[in-house]
C-alpha cells in the first residue's frame, strides 16, 4: 500500500494531479480544496487512499493525515463512494465538515450535488461520534458561531442568484472575519467575497 507520494508536481488540474517520483508520474485524484493548497507548488507531498479493482487503479491524494482519515470514514457510509466523498471534500474543508456532522447539520450536507436527505442524515448518524474524535489541526478550525444567521445569509445570498456552495463559503468567511456580525452585514460582507 503506498502510504504518501512526494515529488515535483509535474501536472495540476482541479480534478487531477500528476506528481513525478523517481522518474515515474502518478496522477492523483485530488479535492478542490487539495488544488487550492497546491496551486502555487512546484513540489508537494500528498497521503494517497488506494481503490484497487478489476478494471481500475485509482489514487486518491490529501494534505494531511487528518483529511485523508475524514475520506477513509466518509468512505465508509454505505452509498458513499470515493468520488462522493472527494466532492464532499471539494464543498467544504476537513474542518468545516467536521464541525457539520457533529452539529448534525445535514441542510449542508444535502446541498452538495449528489447528495440527497437519507445519504446526508446517514453521513451525520454513522459519523458523529466517529468524526468527533478526529484531531483536526485547531488552525484549521472554523468557528460558526450563530449557525441560524449562517444559514439565514446563506439563503438571501442564493435568492439573490449565487450559487449555494459559492454562497456558503462567501458567509463562512465573513462570519469568521466579523464573528459579532448580524446577518444583514454578514450578507453585505459576503456579497464582495461571492
Amino acid at each position: 500500500m503506498i502510504d504518501f507520494i512526494k515529488g515535483a508536481l509535474a501536472e495540476l488540474t482541479p480534478t487531477t494531479a500528476v506528481i513525478e517520483c523517481g522518474g515515474v508520474g502518478y496522477e492523483v485524484n485530488i479535492a478542490l480544496t487539495t488544488y487550492a493548497e497546491l496551486s502555487d507548488k512546484q513540489e508537494t507531498k500528498l497521503y494517497i487512499y488506494e481503490v484497487i479493482r478489476e478494471d481500475t487503479h485509482q489514487l486518491y491524494g490529501f494534505p494531511t493525515k487528518d483529511e485523508r482519515a475524514l475520506f477513509l470514514q466518509l468512505v465508509s457510509v454505505s452509498g458513499v463512494g470515493a468520488n462522493t466523498a472527494r466532492v464532499i471534500l471539494s464543498s467544504y474543508s476537513a474542518a468545516e465538515l467536521q464541525n457539520i456532522i457533529v452539529s448534525g447539520d445535514s441542510g449542508l450536507l444535502k446541498s452538495i450535488k449528489g447528495i440527497g436527505a437519507k445519504t446526508a442524515e446517514r453521513i451525520i448518524v454513522d459519523l458523529k461520534d466517529k468524526v468527533g474524535k478526529l484531531e483536526i489541526a485547531e488552525a484549521e478550525k472554523v468557528a460558526i458561531v450563530d449557525n441560524g444567521a449562517r444559514q439565514e445569509a446563506t439563503a438571501a445570498l442564493v435568492m439573490l442568484g449565487y450559487p449555494q456552495s459559492a454562497s456558503q463559503k462567501a458567509v463562512d468567511r465573513a462570519m469568521k472575519e466579523n464573528p459579532e456580525a448580524k446577518v444583514a452585514q454578514i450578507v453585505k460582507i459576503a456579497l464582495k467575497m461571492v
